[in-house]
């Protein structure tokens, strides 16, 4: 045994890790269940309860999810989406933040008080949709993009970042004749990246998961996303749940009728969450060093 580490501190190793790998089953456990039931025929195995392993496997929900023409089409429209959106609105971000960050901007208080504003007063739903109306964001997948292009909290963060760097490499740079395009985006970009990693991964599941935006400002089913179909066929077999058990207990189905395809709804919650699972990992190093730094100015 260490002589520098006494009993206590090997009794606290144990049960902490003993804590920590039950905090992680019990996280893990609801998601294990969902790919369970989504793996789970739902005919031949019904009403099997809690399970992290199929009791009978099957791939047919996922074949039948992924044979519907609205979610290939909810999907194409969700990645477009990502692609298009996520770097516009680190791209917004980035440069405000650059630009605010510097203390001899004139007026620099007041336009960073007027960007605060619209964080804790909003107009509303209706004077929204005018607005958007008015722009001709109806029925358009800009929707999606223009209205989400600047986060104040991003912006904070950036900013706060960018405090932590160095004048003397503006310094230096200006005194080797580079301007302020040169120095934005081949000094404090590169050294921004675990900020921006992190303004990304927050953009990606603020996108990911927007159903709401489709509801009401996208009538037109062609440009649906996979959070809004998800939504609709969550609140459809809720309701198709209901009437199933309703005809059950007046006798008009007999009580093993397979019923609802919960099965497909949690192979949709798989299609619709794993992304961002498994992106997660990739971006956490970025993720905690980004908050850190950028989350305190001294």
């Amino acid at each position: 045994m260490d002589s520098h580490k006494g009993i206590a501190w090997y009794v606290f190793n144990v049960f902490n890790i003993i804590i920590m790998l039950f905090v992680s089953f019990m996280i893990l456990f609801p998601y294990m269940n969902v790919l369970a039931v989504a793996l789970n025929d739902n005919i031949r195995a019904v009403n099997v309860g809690f399970m992290i392993i199929p009791r009978v496997f099957t791939t047919m929900n996922f074949q039948s999810l992924l044979s519907d023409d609205a979610i290939i089409r909810a999907a194409v429209v969700t990645v477009g989406r990502l692609l298009v959106g996520v770097p516009y609105s680190v791209f917004i971000s980035f440069i405000t933040a650059y630009v605010l960050s510097k203390k001899y901007l004139p007026g620099r208080r007041w336009i960073i008080f007027v960007l605060l504003i619209p964080s804790y007063i909003g107009g509303g739903l209706i004077p929204t949709y005018i607005l958007y109306a008015n722009l001709g964001l109806l029925n358009n997948p800009l929707v999606y993009i223009l209205p989400a292009g600047f986060g104040f909290f991003g912006f904070i963060l950036l900013r706060t970042y960018m405090y932590t760097i160095p004048d003397s490499l503006e310094e230096s740079a200006r005194i080797d004749g580079a301007g302020d395009y040169t120095i934005m985006f081949k000094i404090y970009f590169p050294l921004c990246i675990p900020i921006i990693a992190t303004l990304v991964l927050f953009s990606a599941v603020a996108h990911w998961n927007d159903w709401t935006t489709t509801l009401y400002f996208v009538p037109n089913n062609r440009w649906n996303t996979l959070a809004f179909e998800l939504q609709r066929i969550l609140l459809e077999q809720g309701r198709i749940a209901r009437l199933i058990q309703e005809a059950i207990m007046r006798g008009e189905l007999p009580r093993t009728s397979p019923g609802t395809s919960q099965g497909i709804r949690n192979a949709q919650i798989i299609v619709t969450t794993l992304p961002i699972v498994m992106i997660y990992p990739f971006l956490q190093k970025y993720f905690i060093k980004g908050l850190l730094i950028g989350g305190v100015k001294e």
